[in-house]
C-alpha cells in the first residue's frame, strides 16, 4: 500500500522547509511580505526611501517646499527554476523520512543554490568599495574601514551583515574561534555564522561572487566639466552617464560592469550633513563598456550619479575637465572574490505564485513560507507507474538601495 504522507501538500510542505532552513544570503536579505510593493503585470514595484534636507534655525516655512521626489525600482518576475523528479512505485515505498533525506533534500539544495548564486550577482550594483585588490581581508581594520564607509554614509548600524567568500571566512573566523552557536540543532544560517565582527554579522557562503576586471589600458580622463546631474533625472536608475577619453584606443571590455573607479577631486558626502567625508567618491560600472578610436573615448553608466546639492546629494563637486580616473577594483583582466557587507534591505528578494493549470491527473500545489513561494505539479505516467514531482519557483533579487551596501575585495 502506497505511503499515505506521500501527498501532494505534505511533499511541497516539507520541500519549503527544506529549502528555507539551507538559505543564507536568502535567509538574510529583505522578502517581498509588505504593502511597499505594488504589482502591474508581471512588473512588481518596490519604492526607494524618501530623503529630506529640512532648515536649520528658521521657524518661518514661507517659501522653504521640498518635493516629495518617490523613486521606485521595478522587479520583472522573469526568472524560473524547475526541478522535475520521476519517483517510480518502488521508491514510493520508502519510508517519508527517507523520501526526504535522498529525494527531496537534494532537490531543494540544487534550487537554493539558484537563489543564493542569484542573490550573490547583485554585489555589482554596490559602489561602496574597499581592500586591497589580491589580498585576503584577515583583520578587524578591514572590515572596519567598510563600517566607517557605511556610517559615514548614514547607513543604519543595527543589522548590518557581512557575506564571505571561504578563505576570507577563515581568515576572519580565525579571531573569532569562541564564537559560536551551540544548544540547538542549527539551519544553514547559524552553522554559516562566523561571529559578530566590527560592527558585521558575518557569514561564510560558497556563493561570494568573483569579479573580473575589464582590460583597462591608456591614461583615462574626464572628458568635459559640469557632468554633474539631479535627483530627479536620475533616481529611477540611479545612475549617469559619464563621458570620457584617454583610455588605450578601441578595446572591448576597457571596463566590465562591477569595475570601480574614483575621480580626482569628487569627494563622498555625508547624506546628512552634506560634509565631506575625506574620501573620494568611489563609482561603480553599471554596464561593459568599449573604447573608442583616436583619443580612446568611452562614455561609461556609472552608480551613484554625481548630485553636487540638495537633499540627496553624493558628491562635493562634479569633476574638472581633464580629472584623472583611478580603477580601484583591481590589475586589468584579473578576478578577484567579492565580500558583500549591507545592510538587509539593500536588497530584496521575490518569489510569486505561477500560474499552472490544473487538467485530467494533474494536480499542483503552491506554498508560501517565510521567504519563498514554490509550487509542486504531480502527475503519473500510466504505463510505467513513474510518478513526477514538478517543482517550479517564479522569483528575482534586485538591489532596491544600493546606498546600503558595499564590497570588500580579496
Amino acid at each position: 500500500m502506497a505511503n499515505s504522507f506521500f501527498t501532494t501538500d505534505k511533499i511541497l510542505q516539507e520541500s519549503l522547509m527544506l529549502l528555507e532552513n539551507e538559505l543564507i544570503m536568502g535567509n538574510a536579505v529583505y522578502t517581498d511580505y509588505s504593502d511597499e510593493f505594488t504589482t502591474v503585470g508581471n512588473t512588481i514595484n518596490i519604492r526607494r526611501p524618501v530623503q529630506y534636507d529640512g532648515i536649520d534655525d528658521n521657524l518661518d516655512i514661507t517659501g522653504v517646499r521640498e518635493d516629495i521626489q518617490q523613486a521606485t525600482v521595478p522587479i520583472t518576475m522573469d526568472k524560473t527554476f524547475t526541478i522535475p523528479v520521476q519517483i517510480g512505485a518502488l521508491e514510493r515505498t520508502f519510508d517519508f523520512d527517507r523520501f526526504s533525506k535522498d529525494i527531496l533534500a537534494p532537490a531543494m539544495v540544487k534550487m537554493k543554490d539558484r537563489i543564493e548564486t542569484h542573490i550573490a550577482s547583485m554585489y555589482s550594483d554596490f559602489y561602496h568599495f574597499t581592500g586591497t585588490p589580491g589580498t585576503v581581508p584577515a583583520t578587524f581594520l578591514s572590515l572596519g574601514s567598510m563600517g566607517a564607509i557605511l556610517t559615514d554614509g548614514a547607513v543604519p548600524q543595527s543589522g548590518r551583515l557581512g557575506f564571505h567568500g571561504t578563505e576570507a571566512s577563515l581568515a576572519l573566523a580565525d579571531g573569532l574561534k569562541g564564537v559560536f552557536v551551540q544548544g540547538k540543532a542549527k539551519t544553514a544560517f547559524e552553522e554559516a555564522e562566523i561571529g559578530r565582527y566590527a560592527g558585521f554579522t558575518n557569514y561564510e557562503t560558497p556563493y561570494a561572487p568573483t569579479h573580473t576586471v575589464g582590460a583597462l589600458g591608456g591614461t583615462p580622463l574626464v572628458n568635459g566639466g559640469t557632468q554633474s546631474v539631479t535627483y530627479a533625472a536620475s533616481k529611477q536608475t540611479y545612475s549617469q552617464t559619464l563621458v570620457t577619453d584617454g583610455w588605450t584606443n578601441s578595446v572591448t571590455g576597457v571596463l566590465l560592469k562591477g569595475d570601480v573607479f574614483t575621480i580626482a577631486g569628487v569627494f563622498a558626502v555625508n547624506p546628512v550633513s552634506h560634509v565631506s567625508t575625506g574620501r573620494l567618491q568611489t563609482f561603480v560600472v553599471k554596464a561593459n563598456v568599449n573604447s573608442g578610436a583616436s583619443t580612446g573615448p568611452a562614455t561609461i553608466t556609472i552608480s551613484p550619479p554625481m548630485i553636487i546639492s540638495g537633499a540627496y546629494q553624493t558628491v562635493t563637486a562634479a569633476p574638472a575637465d581633464n580629472a584623472a580616473i583611478t580603477v580601484r577594483s583591481g590589475a586589468a583582466g584579473v578576478s578577484y572574490k567579492q565580500s558583500l557587507l549591507l545592510h538587509p534591505r539593500s536588497i530584496a528578494l521575490v518569489t510569486r505564485k505561477l500560474d499552472i493549470p490544473s487538467g485530467a491527473g494533474v494536480k499542483t500545489t503552491t506554498k508560501a513560507g517565510n521567504k519563498v513561494v514554490i509550487s509542486c505539479t504531480e502527475f503519473v505516467d500510466g504505463n510505467t507507474l513513474a510518478q513526477t514531482y514538478r517543482f517550479d519557483m517564479l522569483y528575482k533579487a534586485v538591489t532596491v538601495d544600493a546606498r546600503l551596501g558595499g564590497r570588500l575585495t580579496s
